[in-house]
């Protein structure tokens, strides 16, 4: 499965539109990372807890739209957009959510 940000890939030529596909993934965020990470905004640096729960509801969210788009019979999803959220008291929860087209290619 080819998944890109662009509308069209290079060489390649759509056929078929199967249309939108998404994925979502909503994470809730650990009250020790949450702190730490408050330490890091006051000291500077980075948070590899939050970077870490990123990637994976990233991951999550992709593989989602990718599953959705092979039982379309895409060979391809293009145009992708990835959005992240927080969401929940406080803002507790990260929310990732993919979404695109998915095609067939030649």
């Amino acid at each position: 499965m080819i998944l890109s940000t662009t509308n069209n890939i290079e060489g390649k030529r759509a056929i078929k539109y199967l249309g939108l596909v998404s994925g979502d993934a909503i994470l809730g965020a650990n009250v020790f990372r949450d702190f730490f990470a408050s330490i890091r905004d006051i000291v500077g640096g980075r948070s590899a807890g939050y970077e870490k729960e990123l990637r994976k509801a990233k991951a999550i969210a992709l593989e989602e739209m990718e599953e959705q788009a092979k039982n379309l019979g895409a060979n391809a999803i293009v145009g992708i957009d990835i959005d992240y959220e927080t969401i929940g008291a406080n803002s507790s929860m990260l929310m990732v959510s993919a979404n695109g087209t998915a095609v067939v290619l030649e």
